[in-house]
């Protein structure tokens, strides 16, 4: 069974950068597609960003384009999110999860907070 451990969060002024790590353990995710999610209070989970199996391929929502990168190293089982122009809208728990979702290897998360 695979595990995602999220990191990289924290508190940081609006205008800030922050850059999270996604690392699986337990099974190679290399040939998968990658998403982040993040859940704000009060609002349902956002997937913010995708990325294929080679990394060729992004998506990202309209509230993160142009600010957020989503990059993996597939020797290293992870997945980064290179979060910059940071905004307090951007407050929420950040994950990581397979594409389509696997609801049996959701992660912790890693909380971001954005002061204004």
């Amino acid at each position: 069974q695979v595990q995602l451990v999220e990191s990289g969060g924290g508190l940081v002024q609006a205008g800030g950068s922050l850059r999270l790590s996604c690392a699986a353990s337990g099974r190679t995710l290399s040939v998968r597609a990658m998403n982040w999610f993040r859940l704000a209070p009060g609002k349902g989970r956002e997937i913010i960003a995708q990325i294929n199996w080679s990394g060729r391929i992004t998506y990202y929502a309209d509230s993160v384009k142009g600010r957020f990168t989503i990059s993996r190293d597939n020797a290293k089982n992870t997945v980064y999110l290179q979060m910059n122009s940071l905004k307090p809208e951007d407050t929420a728990v950040y994950y990581c999860n397979t594409n389509p979702p696997d609801p049996n290897i959701w992660g912790q998360g890693t909380q971001v907070t954005v002061s204004s």
